[in-house]
């Protein structure tokens, strides 16, 4: 298919957009027309059969097809009333794998949905991605936050380790820090949070904030009043978990928080070079 015609396509297709109690939704009329389709009863074939996909992936039909009337000009200058259909982009894409693909329209408006599908995909993951790292690094500043206020309360580098751990077993149900990082096949030397997903990140995140401000607040000192206070939140967070079905030992490792990290920081500096490039 040729640039031109595929550039045409997707202006045309954009173009016919329109709001529909605020959704995003086209014309059943103009997309045929935009999609190759001469006769409004073979494009209505299309839409059944679209409607059929959408009722067996267990999909409400009024949420995408909508039947709605639509004015149309008649040539002596008047105006009539005809059926039509405000389809969502999800309808649209129905009706596009449902087509008949040796149109140029229909093969175009297949490839434009499995790049729109891709690229939010593709958004999603990234999405994910940074409220991973965003959590790593928010987990490192809370345990650095503990660090300080023990530190005033008695408790060295080599306690705040042994208290750091014990919560570590409290929370994943017996096994220790050294036993959590055999167990998910974790680099020596490397950090247990660095491998573990943003779930149990944030629960030990929340466990570690919680032993901060009772700490401060019930005025405890010491490595033994504070390993039991952070002891106990790490077993009240993983209570919760395994009241909701989720056993934090069980979860599978991540990937390497680092990686993900250096991906996005890489993906940041294309994004300004492309921008510095579109500018010049």
């Amino acid at each position: 298919m040729k640039q031109e015609l595929i550039e045409e396509l997707f202006q045309k297709f954009e173009q016919a957009c329109y709001l529909y109690n605020e959704i995003e939704c086209w014309s059943a009329r103009d997309l045929q027309t935009v999609l190759g389709y001469s006769e409004w009863r073979n494009f209505l074939n299309v839409i059944d059969k679209a409607k059929a996909a959408c009722e067996n992936s267990g999909i409400p039909l009024l949420d995408h097809f909508v039947d709605v009337n639509k004015m149309v000009s008649l040539g002596s200058g008047a105006a009539r009333e005809i059926d039509d259909i405000a389809l969502t982009r999800y309808a649209c894409y129905l009706i596009a794998q449902n087509g008949d693909s040796t149109k140029n329209e229909i093969a175009f408006a297949q490839t434009y949905f499995a790049v729109q599908t891709r690229k939010q995909e593709i958004i999603e993951r990234r999405l994910l991605d940074v409220d991973r790292v965003s959590a790593r690094e928010r987990l490192s500043r809370t345990e650095k936050k503990l660090s300080g206020i023990i530190y005033e309360r008695g408790v060295d580098d080599k306690g705040f380790a042994i208290i750091r751990s014990k919560g570590d077993q409290a929370l994943f149900g017996g096994y220790s820090t050294h036993e959590m990082k055999k167990k998910l096949a974790i680099p020596e030397g490397r950090p247990l949070a660095d491998f573990l997903p943003t779930l149990t990140i944030k629960a030990k995140d929340f466990a570690t904030e919680l032993t901060s401000h009772n700490v401060l607040e019930k005025n405890l000192l010491g490595e033994n009043q504070i390993s039991e206070e952070h002891t106990e939140n790490n077993r009240a967070v993983r209570k919760i978990l395994l009241e909701r079905g989720v056993k934090p030992e069980a979860l599978p490792p991540a990937e390497d928080v680092k990686k993900i990290q250096r991906q996005l920081d890489g993906d940041e500096r294309k994004l300004l070079k492309d921008v510095k490039k579109k500018k010049n």
